[in-house]
């Protein structure tokens, strides 16, 4: 009998077989591994026929108790995810024939607060960050390039961090995207994004390159910017505007997001936009703030209509 850490380098396998991105497979990976610990401590069982539906039912338990390193319950979100990465892994194993169907019921989902989307900037408060940003240097064009690019297309980081020069079509003002699932779409670039883009390709990038090969957009000391360079200068960046909120990188997807919907935008063409595959993504962005709502009763309601006159 295989031990489970075995079976599950066989599951990865047939995940990349389908095509999940190595991301996806990471954190299956992750979940899976943190899963075995707990068995191996709490029941010594290291391969799938010692696998009890009690166990299963116990780790739920578990990971409900769960707390961060900050001392706060995990999310439910969080939970879910690992749920759903050790359910995907004995959907496998049942598929197989090494443990009982059955023992996927003692495994359920969570069910997840229906909150406003966190961290979310508004379009004055991203204005005032990035009108901020010193745009005298190669690194600090580069920079606010990667930020306006970001709020124009709302794109994912991994995306955005992705992006080759052949990615970008400035003739056409628009980018290829690998999403999720290496799914390619094309997302329009603003004009403002766009105006950087262009100075950064022609003026700026030349400058960061030690490599004429390199084909990666954007550049640090040669080679393609990482994440936590990226993470770095956007808390650099809040913090020196007075932005008391958490700002990351996905802060100006949600932002991109919550502009486009409260403006009006066709939920199917955010949807397209932002690489989800169901508009039930979107359904936190749906919701109206309580500011949102003050200025809608504000400007409808007869008895306001009747204090303005």
């Amino acid at each position: 009998m295989k031990t489970l850490a075995h079976q599950l380098a066989d599951y990865l396998d047939y995940k990349r077989a389908l095509n999940f991105s190595e991301a996806t497979c990471d954190t299956i990976r992750r979940n899976c591994a943190a899963f075995f610990r707990w068995l191996a401590g709490q029941y010594e069982v290291t391969s799938c026929d010692q696998l009890r539906k009690t166990q299963l039912e116990r780790w739920q338990k578990h990971m409900a108790a769960r707390q961060t390193r900050k001392g706060t319950p995990l999310k439910a979100r969080s939970i879910n995810k690992a749920v759903e990465s050790v359910r995907g892994f004995l959907k496998y194993l049942a598929f197989h024939g090494h443990v009982p169907k059955t023992l996927l019921d003692a495994l359920q989902y969570v069910k997840e607060p229906q909150m406003l989307p966190g961290s979310v900037l508004t379009h004055a408060e991203v204005r005032k960050l990035l009108k901020r940003m010193d745009t005298t240097t190669p690194e600090g064009h580069r920079d606010r390039t990667m930020l306006e690019l970001f709020y124009s297309s709302g794109i994912r980081v991994g995306e955005l961090l992705a992006l080759d020069v052949e990615s970008v079509d400035l003739a056409y003002a628009a980018a290829t995207v690998t999403g999720k699932g290496k799914k390619e779409r094309v997302v329009p670039i603003g004009k403002t994004a766009l105006r950087y883009l262009e100075s950064y390709i022609v003026a700026v990038r030349p400058f960061l390159l030690r490599d004429p090969t390199e084909r990666a957009l954007f550049v640090h000391r040669g080679k393609r910017i990482g994440y936590q360079r990226l993470l770095r200068m956007i808390h650099a960046a809040a913090v020196r505007v007075g932005i008391d909120k958490q700002v990351s990188p996905h802060t100006f997807r949600r932002s991109c997001t919550t502009e486009l919907i409260r403006s009006g935008a066709n939920m199917y063409h955010v949807k397209e936009l932002l690489g989800h595959e169901s508009l039930a993504t979107l359904k936190h962005y749906a919701m109206l703030t309580i500011l949102d709502l003050k200025r809608t009763h504000a400007k409808c309601h007869p008895r306001e209509r009747e204090e303005r006159r």
